[in-house]
């Protein structure tokens, strides 16, 4: 007969597959497969936007979707992702930046934070960059944890050689004229 009959489909027993198995195995594929497009999607709206450069040399960063302000950078040429923190007296760094970065031994120290006291380092810092704007030899403090490793609080020690304005939903970040650290 024509067309030849299936070969039956059989369950890891060795039995055979019903329709509820056939349904549960659908549902959970599916479940899993809305999940990870959540996921990926929750991922690109958490990317913080950019900053970008105004032609008047200013540096805009948008606000992100968290309240907060967010834009990358280095210290000592090792990428991080800065949060502008203007209630911090100094850069914060994660400990693995401190070591990608080359810093040299610091000195042990409690930080009084938002959160409580941390346990940290302070070091200097040779290079500073956030988006085209660099600052040198500047004091970090180390220990610093955040969602990720790449993560950083940039504090006043950077942001005092820049004018800083509020426009909206967006910083500026402007440079004055230079001082010492």
């Amino acid at each position: 007969a024509w067309p030849p009959a299936s070969p039956r489909k059989s369950a890891p027993g060795g039995g055979p597959v019903s329709a509820s198995q056939r349904t549960t195995w659908l549902l959970v594929g599916g479940w899993i497969a809305v999940m990870v497009v959540i996921y990926l999607v929750t991922e690109v709206y958490r990317k913080p936007a950019e900053g970008k450069v105004l032609a008047h040399g200013v540096l805009e960063i948008p606000r992100s979707s968290d309240g907060h302000f967010r834009v990358n950078g280095a210290v000592n040429g090792v990428p991080v992702q800065f949060m502008v923190d203007t209630g911090a007296s100094i850069i914060s760094i994660t400990d693995k930046v401190a070591e990608r970065a080359q810093l040299p031994e610091g000195v042990p120290i409690q930080f009084q934070t938002a959160n409580g006291v941390r346990e940290g380092t302070m070091r200097r810092a040779d290079r500073i960059e956030v988006g085209p704007l660099t600052v040198n030899n500047l004091r970090v403090g180390t220990g610093y944890t955040g969602e990720s490793d790449k993560d950083a609080l940039l504090g006043q020690n950077f942001l005092r050689y820049f004018e800083v304005r509020m426009e909206g939903n967006t910083m500026l970040l402007k440079a004055r004229p230079s001082s010492e650290d």
